[in-house]
């Protein structure tokens, strides 16, 4: 089966994971019972679960020249990835998330620090420009600088690929960049504050796609945790189910559904298949500790499709 190739252009941050009883409120200290240190980043999770999905596919990131930045490269050279496009600030720190996980219910906070990965240069996108223009789909989210998000978009979508953007952490996009997009996968939170239709029913759901396809976005996938996928294109709408699963851990789910929806697409699965695909990725991986390391292979993905 011919591939299409992917280049997943985002953040690597180092997650900084503790658990405990219950997630603190505002003024609380919570006595924790794990802590564990370990790649991260929407971008680069994203990646990692394309990879372990099965795709042929290049992550690009930037890291500081510091300690963290080594838990960069290790990992992906661990994994068997190209590390060709992990760029390096020696002036910027490697990005950092601090996470909370509720380890009765699986729920989770995040505090993201960008770091060197909102720092990307034109020289980081020149230098991966091979990479681009020989790929069939880019992804990316929002943690990285959005004056490097719109060049990207804007590279991309000159050149005739596919342009994925998890529109995530949520946040003002600039104007321009939403027409440019071939599919948005926002999770329901993210759709509600880039729409402004808050999500409490699958009629909401369509609102929220209408609403993204008045911005100019061709596609809609919005990941809706236990109540599953909604797939929207200019035809057809379907709300997919989710999979039900014994949920340990929540955190890097949309990671794992947007590296494994995009492996998908790039095998030639419509976008609802594709979705489905997605589906599985994600729900695989709340059934374990972690974000990367957290990423199902492919014949677990396989074997539950």
């Amino acid at each position: 089966m011919k591939k299409g190739k992917i280049v997943v252009f985002g953040s690597f941050v180092v997650d900084l994971t503790s658990r405990a009883s219950h997630l603190p409120v505002p003024g609380e200290t919570v006595i924790g019972s794990k802590f564990k240190l370990g790649p991260g980043g929407k971008g680069s999770n994203q990646g990692v679960a394309a990879h372990r999905a099965g795709a042929d596919v290049i992550m690009a990131t930037k890291v500081g020249n510091d300690v963290f930045g080594k838990v960069a490269t290790d990992f992906y050279t661990a994994e068997g990835m190209d590390t060709r496009y992990i760029f390096i600030d020696d002036a910027v720190e490697t990005g950092t998330a601090l996470i909370m996980v509720d380890e009765n219910s699986g729920q989770n906070q995040i505090l993201v620090v960008s770091g060197a990965c909102g720092h990307i240069a034109d020289e980081d996108i020149e230098a991966a420009m091979p990479a681009i223009l020989e790929a069939d789909i880019l992804l990316l989210q929002l943690e990285i600088n959005l004056d490097a998000l719109e060049k990207l978009v804007q590279i991309a979508h000159n050149n005739g690929k596919m342009v994925v953007l998890n529109t995530a952490p949520a946040q003002k996009i600039p104007a321009g960049i939403l027409e440019k997009t071939d599919i948005v996968t926002p999770n329901e939170i993210e759709a509600g504050i880039l729409t402004g239709v808050e999500i409490k029913s699958p009629g909401d759901a369509i609102k929220a796609g209408e609403a993204f396809m008045q911005m100019g976005v061709l596609n809609v996938v919005i990941t809706l945790g236990k109540d599953g996928v909604f797939v929207m294109t200019k035809d057809r709408h379907e709300l997919i189910p989710s999979i039900k699963v014994n949920a340990i851990d929540t955190t890097g789910a949309g990671d794992a559904f947007n590296g494994g929806f995009v492996t998908a697409l790039a095998e030639g699965m419509d976008i609802f298949e594709a979705a489905r695909f997605g589906n599985i990725t994600g729900a695989l991986s709340v059934t374990r500790l972690g974000t990367a390391p957290a990423m199902p292979f492919r014949k677990e993905i396989d074997d539950l499709f």
